[in-house]
Order: structure tokens, then C-alpha cells, then sequence
């Protein structure tokens, strides 16, 4: 039989429809599914574009910051110190007439430990393990020469000086040498460290390394040190005025 023109043929454009149990086409991808790719691959262009020009920005600034061209840009968040301290008051002024013959430079280790008899130490228990490093000089003191402590021959070019007796300073800790090796603190001590400071446990270690420093220079010999270079500087000294004999003695101390 002869069909019209008019009616369209199913097999020819859907063919697989005449198919029992064939499942139907997909259907065409829209515009914005064919745009979407192009749309991520051009995202990761300018991406990338953006993160080179901002790398070769990067690489400028500081190849002009090491020719000092740009001026160098600080940590936002760094360290600051600032210093409030007060003017310098002069308390007092003294003029001195000592001779700084000699000095000696000692070092001691001090272990001092404070507790309570019958309390265990993790609960009442100071102990500080401290290094101290201090200078003693020995000093003749020319202020307290007498009007007979000079005698002076011209005609035989001699001279005869009678000075005071060397006399000790007390040491001076040199704190950049010093230094605290170990601090012990009981329970109890710790709770009351939270609350207050114990300066006074410093003061008696600083003080205990003066003394200690200090005792061990009156047995090292400074004093004999102490004469022998005095009586060389007074020698060279009237020896250049034209004196031929100089005699120099100490009293007792």
C-alpha cells in the first residue's frame, strides 16, 4: 500500500523506538553544559596568569629592596623594647687620692639553701646554685700622708717616702660573668613565689659571694703586689726628676 507523502516515516529517524524494550535516547547536552568546561578551563588560565604576575611582582620588589631602591618593610608583629627609665640622679661626688697598685679577679661558687628543720625540702625548700665573678683592688691611699713622709736630701740627690700600709676594697661582683646555675623551690615556696617575689634570697646570695670573694683576697697576696708596684712607680718617678735614690716604706697596717 502506498503511503502518503505527508506522514513521516518512524524508522528512519527514530529507529531504535521500533525496537521493543530499547530504552530511549539521551537526551542532547544543553548550551551551558557544552559552555561549562570552557568556563573552568578559563578559570584556571586567569588562575595561573594571576599567580605568575604576582610571583614576577614579588621577584621586583625585592630585587629592588636589595639595591636599596624601595624602602625595607618590618615585621608587623615584631619584637619592641621601650625604654622608660628615669634620668640618671647624681647622689654624690667624692675626690679620691688612691692608688690603684694592684687587683685581683676571683670567682666563687655559691650553694645556699634555706629551709625548715622537720619539713620535708619538696615543700619548704630555697636553694640557689650561683657562680659569682668579682674584682678586688688594693689601693694605697696618698691622702693620708703626714707632713714627715717626705724627707728630701738635695745635696745627695736622695729622698725617703713613708706611705700607709695597702689597703683592701671590697669586691665588686662583675654581673656579665655572673650567673644563677640552678634555683630549687619547694611546693609551698612556689605558691608563694605566684603571689610575690623573694628579692631578698638574690641579695643574700650576691652578698655572700662579695664576702666570700672578699675573704679570699685578704690571704692571695695583693697587699705584698700592691707595695711592690708602688714602691716601682715612685722610683721611676723621682729617678726622672733627677733623684739617684729613692727609698719607699709602708707603715704597719
Amino acid at each position: 500500500m502506498a503511503q502518503s507523502p505527508d506522514i513521516d516515516e518512524p524508522t528512519r529517524e527514530y529507529p531504535l523506538a521500533l525496537e521493543e524494550g530499547a530504552a530511549p535516547p539521551a537526551p542532547a547536552p544543553t548550551l551551558e553544559e557544552q559552555e561549562a568546561p570552557r568556563r573552568i578551563g578559563g578559570f584556571a588560565r586567569v588562575l595561573i596568569f594571576t599567580g605568575v604576575v604576582f610571583a614576577l611582582i614579588v621577584a621586583s620588589c625585592l630585587g629592588l629592596r636589595a639595591v636599596n631602591v624601595l624602602p625595607s618593610f618590618d615585621n608587623p608583629f615584631a619584637d619592641k623594647t621601650t625604654d622608660r627609665s628615669q634620668p640618671v640622679l647624681l647622689q654624690s661626688m667624692r675626690d679620691l687620692s688612691r692608688y690603684v697598685a694592684a687587683d685581683g679577679t676571683f670567682q666563687v661558687i655559691v650553694d645556699l639553701q634555706e629551709n625548715k628543720d622537720n619539713v620535708p625540702d619538696f615543700l619548704v625548700n630555697q636553694r640557689t646554685l650561683f657562680v659569682g665573678s668579682g674584682t678586688v683592688e688594693e689601693y694605697v691611699d696618698f691622702g693620708q700622708l703626714s707632713d714627715k713622709a717626705l724627707t728630701v736630701d738635695e745635696a745627695n740627690k736622695k729622698i725617703t717616702i713613708t706611705l700607709p700600709a695597702p689597703q683592701q676594697g671590697q669586691a665588686a661582683l662583675d654581673m656579665q660573668k655572673s650567673y644563677v646555675v640552678a634555683e630549687e623551690r619547694g611546693l609551698l615556696n612556689r605558691i608563694g613565689d605566684a603571689f610575690k617575689s623573694d628579692t631578698n634570697q638574690q641579695q643574700r646570695v650576691y652578698q655572700l659571694a662579695q664576702q666570700r670573694i672578699t675573704e679570699a683576697a685578704n690571704s692571695s697576696g695583693l697587699d705584698q703586689r700592691a707595695q711592690a708596684n708602688t714602691e716601682k712607680m715612685l722610683q721611676s718617678l723621682f729617678v726622672r726628676l733627677g733623684y739617684t735614690t729613692v727609698t719607699v716604706s709602708f707603715d704597719k697596717p
